[in-house]
């Protein structure tokens, strides 16, 4: 399911841009959608990121997150996903963002992403330094790089462990409803899913917003850091 899911939007995305171009075919409501999205998200990536450059590097990686896990989300309400379908009390179709070998996949990649840019930036050494300072010339400064070195670790794992539980959460929501509603179960489930939707689309944001965020941090200057702990440690 998860590679159906980079297909369909492989195939959206590639589908918008040949629409997108041809000005003599309306757009339909998805092109549009598609479209929306992409310009508030691209925004969104600019004012965190003001450098254009990195901007237009990074951008296309987090708002294909985004898409991607927004579709993926959506398989996940399709009714034959999850333990509607077993063979020998095991799921045939496992919703791919409740897979934890998925959400950390997406994670590392972002992670490692992230790191390449950094570097890019400020260099090898520029880059280590965010993390490894002199502890006798700098203490404070080389306190602060223990922080950074031990929140790149933690981003990794808020970025998967956040999504995964969340699409859990939702899961566990809807096998509770079912069960305790019975027969009304058809009347009620829909606004589930309507809810779910609407869920969906808000941890595909938070997903690309923590990138793009991540991102910032890991391109910003440092040579305005530096001055400020190296002031601290005089005072």
């Amino acid at each position: 399911l998860g590679v159906a899911g980079y297909l369909i939007v492989f195939g959206w995305l590639f589908y918008v841009a040949r629409r997108a171009k041809d000005d003599t075919k309306k757009k339909g409501f998805f092109t549009r959608l598609a479209l929306w999205c992409f310009e508030g998200l691209y925004k969104t990536c600019k004012e965190v990121i003001p450098n254009e450059k990195i901007c237009r590097v990074i951008a296309p990686f987090a708002i294909s997150l985004f898409f991607y896990i927004g579709v993926l989300y959506y398989i996940e309400l399709l009714p034959f996903v999850g333990e509607a379908i077993t063979v020998n009390g095991t799921e045939l179709f496992r919703g791919p963002v409740a897979d934890l070998s998925l959400t950390f996949a997406l994670a590392i990649m972002a992670i490692i992403l992230i790191q390449i840019m950094a570097f890019v930036k400020h260099g090898f050494k520029g880059n280590m330094s965010r993390y490894f300072r002199n502890p006798f010339k700098n203490p404070i400064g080389f306190f602060e790089g223990l922080l950074e070195l031990i929140s790149e670790f933690s981003r990794l794992i808020a970025l998967s462990m956040r999504l995964f539980g969340n699409v859990l959460a939702g899961e566990i929501l809807i096998i509770i409803v079912t069960w305790l509603t019975g027969f009304a179960s058809p009347a009620l489930l829909p606004f589930i899913y309507i809810f779910e939707m609407f869920i969906g689309g808000i941890q595909a944001y938070v997903f690309f917003s923590l990138t793009v965020v991540f991102s910032g941090l890991a391109v910003a200057d440092l040579e305005e850091e530096n001055t400020k702990s190296k002031k601290l440690a005089k005072a």
